[in-house]
């Protein structure tokens, strides 16, 4: 196939920028080449510079949006980087439940969910650690830019390799049975799980307030004011006691509405008081780290 110029991958790294707030690097622009083969294909198209030309001069947003969601990354797996998912079972989750007993309410957001895995780990840990929460309200809501990664976590449908990164095997014979050549995830988990396709830097499609969110290896895609106002979107739909989980070398900086906490060998992040306390809550919590010896979230990376 013949590759684009560099001003072709200017425009397209621009249009997915536009669309996604994604800020591809020069360096990466081999990407376009594989990720829109098929897209290519589809549109009846052989060369990379059809597309661009086509898509400079055709008003064509729903052929923007696929070259877009065609660039995002979607690498993920179950229970990818254990930390987070041993910080929710040990501390995180019996500490929420004791609150919400009342309520017996419990909502999770994977966002960025990709092709659904990191949303169906959260359903076996709590069928597995937590079965007195399954009489409780639990919602496990998945989104991601991408429709199709979206449609495969609704079909709920993993090859072999994809069950063989981080499924331990017992869960596998638990919690999912033989489709053909694919493994499918059985009902009990599924059917915990919502996913539905959602631009993170679009108005969010939620009202309702999560006690955990998900946001792991997506921003580091994101421009520094990106990250800012999707911080500030998602402390507005975090409960109030709820927390942050952001991926390995990714923090919160661009924003004061959240507060660094050290634990289980890894950190997540809490909003500050949602009236007007957020920077004695954020020195009481540094203040408390650094008296127990651990060091400020920044210097981990």
């Amino acid at each position: 196939m013949a590759t684009a110029s560099a001003v072709d991958y200017a425009y397209l790294r621009s249009l997915v920028l536009d669309h996604s707030r994604n800020l591809l690097d020069p360096s990466r622009d081999y990407l376009f080449d594989s990720r829109l083969a098929r897209l290519l294909r589809n549109q009846g198209m052989s060369r990379m510079e059809e597309l661009v030309e086509y898509l400079r001069t055709h008003s064509d947003p729903a052929l923007e949006r696929a070259v877009a969601e065609a660039m995002t990354i979607n690498e993920t797996s179950f229970f990818r980087d254990q930390r987070p998912f041993d910080l929710l079972r040990a501390e995180l989750l019996p500490r929420l439940i004791e609150r919400r007993r009342a309520s017996q309410t419990l909502r999770f957001w994977s966002a960025g969910c990709s092709t659904g895995q990191e949303a169906l780990s959260l359903a076996m840990l709590i069928r597995e650690h937590f079965p007195q929460l399954l009489s409780w309200n639990i919602r496990i809501e998945g989104t991601d830019i991408s429709s199709e990664v979206v449609d495969r976590a609704r079909a709920g449908r993993y090859h072999r390799i994809e069950v063989n990164r981080g499924l331990p095997a017992l869960y596998l014979v638990k919690y999912f049975e033989r489709a053909r050549e694919d493994w499918a995830a059985r009902n009990e988990i599924h059917a915990m799980c919502s996913f539905r396709q959602a631009n993170l830097c679009a108005p969010l499609p939620f009202s309702h307030p999560f006690d955990v969110i998900m946001l792991r290896n997506v921003m580091l895609y994101f421009a520094q004011d990106t990250r800012r106002i999707l911080l500030e979107n998602l402390y507005r739909l975090t409960a109030s006691d709820g927390v942050l989980i952001l991926g390995v070398g990714e923090q919160a900086t661009e924003s004061s509405r959240w507060v660094p906490v050290i634990a289980g060998g890894t950190s997540y992040y809490k909003p500050v008081a949602k009236g007007g306390k957020q920077g004695s809550g954020i020195r009481k919590t540094l203040q408390e780290n650094s008296a127990a010896g651990v060091p400020h979230p920044c210097s981990l990376v």
